[in-house]
């Protein structure tokens, strides 16, 4: 989330797509009917009228899986009607950079960029390349009329999205097509704001990530980054899966966002050497540029004092990737279906449950030898030896069960959306044998420790842990984890005393032994250390006194704009709006005064230089002085190389530019934008004759004839593994339900509140039928198309009866985003029989 929930109080205009505030994130809610009852208009695009819908100046029903087809239409509005901010877009973005003249889209080559390999299904990016001066800085043509620049790119690119064309895709009317576009793009002045708040509905869909580049790029042609009441703004669904991504949780990152070495890096000066983004426009931050500082701070974090300069800082300890090797979801439970596992830690989660193709994982859990599920209760993926269709005595899989506290039971932090990390303390003491997360972990490592001192392969990197979380025994082992010295591990500290030797004389920036203050003063050397970069300055000392910056409540606003910035603390260094050097004009004035995020003081002194010009506000994306300074200018977007917006991202697996694929499962026989049906460089988990029954889909197939998707509802959480055992819960929505149109239960003789089986591929179950004019059919180029809804909170294994039927998941397909891999459970294909 670039911006926060509060701020969403400041916009002008309001786009939910791909999420449901009022159902599924009703404290965002509130943020947004404070904006409407200040004269804010609220747009849902959505395939359901949801409960946010209901709220809303201006609802537009959409097909699942059609988005970019409804955002690339709006791209296209905004530049044939020139409504696009133009000096933002011209300074602040790639906007003008020239491409590559053998560069070629999708409208050249029948839905593929240039550089497409059919057999490997991936893109060689050569093409995807900017032109170069001879001092290695991109050309640029601040006009913007060169054909090779982004901007003329750009408009080529979606000048095939007509409003005809898009509304043939997408079911949505011409003319609420027309409005949303009309309404949301008033925001591309400097006195108007607009945000759009997102979250599975848009992640989970072979083009996840690129519905989020759309609407990034409809940002930036607007100026709507780095402003109070603008950004780009994830949903996320639980209060600390913020971060848990901060904190490396996915394979492919260490905390704070650093790569996770391949076994082809080496060592660790060709990791930073490979991996540290370079620039030669010294106007560019480049704040990634630091990653030398972050990576050696980390592993002496984790490492120690055995963490020294001769032996690369512990860099060999850790775990490696092979070169192209995904560990993502869909994977993992892949390989564990073909034996590739012996053992599985199911640990917070109910995969059971919650896996796209949920059959195919139960089955791959019965080919484990052990699995331990920690967890509050038992559930679905814990006793899935028992389940539907199984037999007990054929499965060998031994399964461990370690209950774990809840989050009220525990004291820590949590980092919700806003990336606003918040300490909660321990309300109650656990239940039972039940034990917090960190305790668990503690009792794991001491006795994997003890194994590996009886010997083992490759002990050093369990061995050489430092492991200082609380008082130790005689036989040093910890019985009580500290969390708050786990929160300050994470926090650094100074390992010996640290200089800024750029200062004349050399100036003491930290003092051996104390809390790091903030990230800027980490070091590549190993006179530091910190646990996550990005959470350097949350837990912090300050002349000799020792701060929770997280424990915070303070409540006063000096802007106005909602920031509080003594409520808690926000990473990066306690800054509420990222990019916010974006909300000013190139001089440093806000673009509009009445909604300052920053603004330059030319001549207040700065405390820390001495020297006339500080930015006032909130937190800067860097203290340099604004982009119109000849000699230390820098411009907004730190964290890119080049530091602009990227309207062209040849970064990503599946174009520069957003593109329109169907979903993997879908009602047409073909892409009506091009020749190219699905998206090109998703991986394929099955060969051209076929594949695993588990993997199998089916497009197109009139036994399948109805668009499917999932949601959640705001009685349950998740795969119910909580709620459902909660009785006035339960008692509110008892069992799995499918929404469809009236026309649709007319067409097929259902009646509201009769039990239909639902069918796809890979599985079926049974629902009840909820008869509802909040699904409307739609009108695909000259057909009518049926979309139905299903809820996935619910699993055999509780309530025991089996009233609560069955984990919509059964019927999702085996197949993820091109980027990140996340499974496509928003629009699949399945059918809808009375039973």
């Amino acid at each position: 989330m670039t911006n926060h929930w509060v701020d969403f109080k400041n916009a002008d205009v309001i786009l939910v797509m791909g999420a449901n505030p009022a159902e599924n994130h009703p404290i965002s809610m509130k943020w947004v009917m404070r904006a409407r009852d200040k004269g804010a208009k609220l747009i849902v695009v959505d395939p359901r009228f949801t409960r946010t819908a209901a709220k809303a100046d201006l609802y537009a029903p959409m097909r699942s899986g059609t988005d970019i087809a409804f955002l690339g239409g709006m791209i296209k509005y905004i530049l044939d009607n020139n409504l696009f901010f133009r000096e933002y877009v011209v300074k602040y973005t790639n906007a003008s950079y020239l491409v590559n003249p053998e560069f070629k889209g999708p409208g050249e080559l029948a839905g593929l960029f240039s550089g497409y390999d059919t057999k490997t299904r991936k893109y060689d990016k050569k093409t995807w390349s900017f032109q170069m001066d001879e001092g290695g800085i991109p050309k640029k043509d601040m006009t913007l009329k060169d054909p090779n620049c982004v901007f003329q790119l750009l408009r080529k690119h979606y000048s095939r999205y007509s409003v005809n064309k898009v509304s043939d895709i997408t079911g949505t009317p011409k003319e609420k097509l027309l409005e949303v576009y009309k309404l949301y793009a008033s925001t591309g002045k400097p006195n108007k704001a607009g945000t759009e708040l997102y979250a599975m509905g848009w992640t989970q869909h072979t083009i996840g990530t690129q519905n989020i580049r759309a609407m990034t790029i409809i940002q930036l042609l607007l100026g709507n980054i780095g402003i109070a009441g603008g950004g780009i703004n994830a949903l996320r669904g639980e209060s600390n899966v913020q971060g848990s991504t901060d904190h490396g949780l996915l394979f492919h990152i260490l905390p704070g966002y650093l790569p996770v070495p391949t076994a082809s890096i080496t060592d660790l000066a060709t990791y930073t050497d490979k991996l540290t983004p370079k620039t030669k426009d010294p106007k560019s931050v480049n704040w990634w540029g630091n990653r030398p500082k972050y990576i050696t701070s980390y592993l002496k974090a984790i490492y120690g004092s055995a963490a020294t300069a001769e032996n690369e800082f512990g860099y060999q300890w850790l775990p490696k990737l092979d070169e192209g090797m995904n560990c993502s979801w869909l994977n993992l439970f892949d390989q564990m279906l073909k034996g590739k596992f012996e053992g599985f830690f199911a640990w917070g989660q109910n995969p059971a449950c919650s896996g796209s193709n949920a059959g195919k994982v139960r089955k791959a859990l019965a080919k484990l030898k052990w699995m331990v599920n920690v967890n509050l209760f038992d559930n679905e993926t814990g006793s899935f030896w028992k389940g539907p269709g199984l037999k007990p005595a054929d499965i060998q899989t031994e399964v461990f069960m370690l209950p774990c506290a809840s989050s009220v039971e525990k004291e820590g932090s949590i980092t919700n959306s806003s990336r606003l990390a918040q300490w909660r303390y321990k309300a109650v003491e656990p239940i039972g044998q039940s034990k917090p997360d960190a305790e668990i972990m503690n009792e794991l490592y001491f006795r994997v420790k003890k194994l590996y001192k009886a010997g083992g392969k490759f002990p050093a990197p369990i061995m050489n842990l430092t492991w200082n979380y609380g008082e130790k025994d005689k036989e040093g082992r910890i019985e009580k984890v500290d969390i708050h010295r786990v929160a300050k591990e994470i926090n650094g500290y100074y390992l010996e005393d640290v200089f800024d030797k750029k200062a004349t004389p050399p100036k003491q920036v930290g003092k051996k032994g104390e809390l790091c203050t903030n990230f800027v003063t980490l070091q590549a050397d190993g006179t530091t250390s910190c646990g996550n970069w990005i959470f350097s300055g949350s837990y912090t000392q300050k002349e000799g006194k020792v701060i929770n910056m997280m424990a915070r409540r303070g409540k006063d606003d000096p802007t106005g704009l909602g920031l509080f910035p003594q409520w808690a603390w926000s990473w990066p260094v306690n800054r509420r709006i990222i990019y916010n050097r974006a909300s000013v004009n190139p001089q440093g004035q806000p673009w509009d005064p009445k909604r300052a995020v920053i603004k330059w003081n030319a001549t207040k002194e700065d405390p820390n230089t001495k020297q006339p010009g500080v930015w006032e506000g909130d937190v800067p994306d860097g203290p340099a002085p604004p982009m119109a300074d000849e000699k230390a200018g820098k411009y907004p977007f730190i964290m890119r190389a080049d530091g602009m917006g990227a309207l062209f991202g040849p970064g990503l697996a599946d174009g520069p530019f957003p593109e329109h694929y169907e979903a993997l499962e879908c009602p047409l026989q073909e892409n009506l934008l091009s020749k190219q049906r699905i998206n090109p460089a998703v991986k394929l988990f099955y060969g051209d004759k076929g594949g695993p029954e588990e993997d199998i889909f089916y497009s197109c197939d009139v036994r399948y004839p109805f668009v499917a998707t999932t949601y959640r509802v705001s009685e349950h959480w998740q795969t119910g593994v909580m709620t459902r055992h909660v009785p006035w819960l339960l008692e509110m929505q008892p069992q799995i339900f499918v929404e469809m149109s009236k026309e649709l239960a007319v067409e097929k003789n259902i009646k509201n509140g009769e039990k239909v089986k639902v069918k796809s591929a890979r599985g079926e179950l049974w629902a009840v039928a909820v008869v509802t004019a909040r699904f409307k059919p739609f009108k695909v180029a000259g057909s009518t198309i049926h979309q139905v809804g299903l809820p996935w909170h619910f699993g055999w294994q509780f309530p025991e009866d089996g009233s609560g039927g069955e984990s919509a998941n059964l019927l999702t397909p085996t197949i993820g985003d091109a980027n990140t891999m996340i499974p496509e459970t928003k629009a699949f294909m399945v059918n809808v029989e009375k039973l």
